[in-house]
């Protein structure tokens, strides 16, 4: 028997693989990943109508864009959105089990690959999309470097912000072994992740734009050009192209 399938974790009373290769990742965790679907469901359907909101006054500023690849795209939840606004999407993930989930869901292509290494030549689509998935790049220059390659005009992202009072009850969690989806993942802020993109694009002519949401139900807003909130919008409009 290899390593990997030593490492490998296997309900004993039905023989479902549970567990992908003995990683750590939420995402490779069928505990986790078979509720996903779910969450959006339940307690996070309001802040899903925000994010949604917020992406499409990103995306829908370049009128460029009419095909996208979504990186990241786990069971399809926004790839599905993307067609209802008016965009041709493609998804690709490195989790079998949430692309499993996927192929029921979404009538569209997809592909099982590393967003490091994405198997597409340059300017395949108009541009690129992570949602809520950005967070857990172990080299976030390299990914931005390979969606700047595929994505011709641009790349959208859906973020997680540091900037909450919700993360100290993230880490709570993650200490208590309570919430699996934050253990590996580095939060970001609009200003941290524009230092990111300088990063790894210099030479490149771009203009970024940002919104951020998730925002209490009680607050006079739901969205705003202040770096506070759940979640913020991210758009980089690559222009020298």
């Amino acid at each position: 028997m290899s390593n990997i399938e030593q490492q490998q974790k296997f309900d004993v009373a039905t023989g479902e693989l549970r567990n992908w290769q003995g990683r750590k990742e939420w995402f490779f965790n069928r505990n986790d990943t078979d509720h996903y679907e779910d969450y959006y469901e339940g307690p996070y359907k309001r802040q899903e109508v925000w994010q949604k909101k917020t992406l499409e006054q990103l995306i829908k500023k370049d009128t460029r864009v009419n095909t996208l690849l979504e990186f990241g795209c786990g069971t399809t939840r926004f790839t599905r959105w993307w067609h209802e606004i008016g965009i041709e999407a493609t998804g690709g993930d490195i989790s079998p089990f949430m692309l499993a989930q996927g192929v029921h869901l979404f009538d569209g292509d997809l592909v099982l690959a590393d967003s490091h290494h994405m198997p597409f030549k340059d300017h395949s689509f108009d541009a690129l999309a992570f949602v809520t998935t950005f967070e857990y790049y172990k080299d976030p220059v390299a990914v931005i470097r390979e969606a700047a390659r595929v994505g011709k005009y641009s790349i959208i992202m859906g973020m997680m912000n540091k900037n909450t009072p919700k993360l100290i009850r993230r880490r709570v969690q993650q200490a208590f072994n309570k919430n699996n989806y934050y253990v590996t993942a580095n939060f970001y802020t609009p200003k941290t992740l524009k230092e990111l993109v300088a990063k790894a694009l210099p030479d490149r002519d771009y203009t970024i734009s940002w919104n951020a949401t998730g925002l209490p139900k009680w607050f006079p807003t739901q969205q705003w050009q202040v770096p506070y909130g759940d979640f913020f919008g991210f758009h980089i409009q690559l222009n020298d192209v």
